[in-house]
């Protein structure tokens, strides 16, 4: 059988190609299919990163089929008005912080928090030039959906938007937008940072840095525990 691995970030490099086909026995496991990877490579799978399947995140032991798709995830580094109980979205437009901080205000609102990222000039004493950013995106959507839904669920707060930045950023812009509103302000400040925190940690969203001197992928936080790639798994298969 064959399957279709995708690469994204840092792992592209380590693949060698943005995608490739890999044929594998019947009821091959992630495990299996990350053994023959390694074996071609020069270096070992680097560590912290995790596995999806057909855009849901994978363990090892996982058996594929035919046709299934597999993504190499390293770890991780949106106009229209928002609806009642938010959206999250992502886009390669500019975003327009304003009006989706307008749109989120109902009249039952007693606190509307914000977290504004923007695109900084220097970074660990470098001067930066410019960002990039990218995504798996069909499974980034479904995540974001999912952080917007427990958010609301896990503080109670009304209304949650999500909008990410993908593609050149430059200077000033903003890379992501998370708009929380509730009748508190303190269940919101919660969530609003509950959110940008998870995000960071498991929505397969990568960032390159270029400088003055030279471009790197971002390192990203290590993915949770349960969702980053067992190396015991790996070498056991």
């Amino acid at each position: 059988m064959k399957v279709r691995v995708i690469s994204f970030g840092i792992l592209k490099d380590w693949l060698g190609a943005a995608e490739r086909e890999v044929e594998l026995p019947e009821r091959a496991t992630v495990a299996l299919l990350l053994e023959r990877l390694n074996a071609q490579q020069s270096a070992p799978l680097p560590r912290g990163v995790a596995i999806s399947v057909n855009a849901e995140f994978s363990s090892a032991s996982q058996v594929l089929r035919d046709g299934d798709e597999v993504g190499l995830l390293p770890p991780v580094s949106g106009g229209a008005e928002a609806a009642r109980e938010g959206e999250t979205r992502l886009t390669r437009a500019p975003i327009n912080v304003a009006k989706i901080i307008e749109a989120a205000k109902q009249g039952e609102d007693g606190a509307v928090v914000v977290f504004d990222g923007i695109v900084r000039n220097h970074t660990r004493g470098r001067t930066t030039l410019h960002l990039d950013y990218e995504a798996y995106e069909e499974m980034a959507a479904l995540q974001m959906d999912e952080l917007a839904a427990q958010a609301r669920t896990r503080f109670g707060v009304r209304h949650v938007t999500i909008v990410h930045r993908l593609g050149r950023l430059e200077i000033g812009e903003s890379s992501v937008l998370i708009v929380v509103a509730s009748a508190h302000r303190g269940q919101a400040f919660d969530a609003c940072r509950w959110i940008i925190d998870t995000l960071k940690k498991t929505v397969p969203i990568w960032k390159k840095e270029t400088f003055a001197d030279g471009a790197v992928w971002a390192d990203g936080e290590p993915f949770p525990p349960g969702l980053a790639v067992d190396e015991d798994a790996i070498s056991q298969s």
